[in-house]
């Protein structure tokens, strides 16, 4: 059975992927989000991950948060919003952190729940895996989660596990940004409606 070694950013994102890929590869989970802020919330899904991967006695790699180096390379993209340069440069550094370990420890296969979620770009997402595989010569399981209701599954599965369900995207500024009357939520719109007069 191929080795999996899937990116995992918190446990509701991550009980419907597994599902989906049980029997199928032999699976070991990978934490490494050192885009998640504050570092309460950080440890807060990392504890929620590895009660899941406990239950499910799935082998669970936790990565160096290593959240200084997340901040310098997005930092030039900060205010552009959601679903931006920002979190590609986001995407591609916790998945090419996933495919790096995953040829250091002789896994066959990435994989990543990311695309599970609707607030993230699955096309962009599974580009960077397509493209990473190329790079590294490691399969990528190009896989949109979201299809087939899999975030409303994911939704269900997380409720009967009890897990704890974050409502924001992980970094600083998303949770910033969710906070509509901040100074900071004001600025982002700006940006992007003077971006858009611009295009």
């Amino acid at each position: 059975m191929n080795k999996l070694l899937l990116h995992t950013c918190c446990a509701p994102c991550a009980c419907y992927p597994v599902q989906e890929c049980t029997g199928l590869y032999s699976i070991t989970l990978h934490y490494y989000n050192p885009n998640i802020a504050p570092f309460d919330e950080y440890e807060r899904r990392k504890s929620e991950l590895e009660r899941f991967a406990s239950e499910k006695e799935i082998p669970l790699i936790i990565g160096e948060r290593n959240d200084r180096e997340w901040t310098e390379r997005v930092r030039k993209y900060s205010v552009f919003g959601e679903k931006s340069e920002r979190c590609w440069i986001c995407y591609r550094m916790r998945m090419e952190k996933t495919f790096i370990t995953a040829s250091e420890k002789g896994y066959d296969t990435v994989g990543t729940v990311l695309s599970v979620s609707p607030h993230k770009d699955s096309g962009k997402i599974l580009e960077t895996g397509r493209e990473l595989s190329a790079q590294y010569g490691i399969k990528f399981l190009d896989i949109d989660f979201k299809k087939n209701d899999g975030f409303k599954k994911a939704s269900m599965l997380s409720s009967e596990f009890g897990f704890y369900r974050q409502n924001y995207c992980g970094c600083i500024y998303s949770l910033l940004e969710r906070r509509k009357d901040s100074g900071w939520a004001k600025l982002v719109r700006a940006n992007i409606l003077n971006s858009m007069e611009h295009e």
